[in-house]
């Protein structure tokens, strides 16, 4: 990897799916980010309307374990560069 490759911020993008309920994608959104709840809310809701939502936006390590950390859950999360 370039070193201008790993200055670009990375984003942790989470997609709708008809499986999980908004009252469990919010719980998970709290606990992997620590977000409080209205803040959980507003990205789920994003998710719910618009079909994805960028939860986090940094370096691609902690990027990577965060997208881990939600299909632990079960939830359908992606890396995506920014730019």
């Amino acid at each position: 990897r370039s070193e201008e490759e790993l200055d670009l911020p990375w984003q942790v993008v989470v997609h709708n799916d008809p499986v999980n309920l908004m009252s469990y994608v919010t719980m998970v959104f709290q606990r992997v980010f620590g977000y409080p709840r209205e803040k959980a809310e507003r990205h789920m809701l994003e998710v719910h309307h618009n079909g994805r939502s960028i939860l986090w936006s940094g370096m691609r390590e902690p990027a990577e374990l965060y997208v881990q950390q939600l299909h632990g859950y079960l939830l359908l999360a992606t890396l995506e560069k920014r730019g």
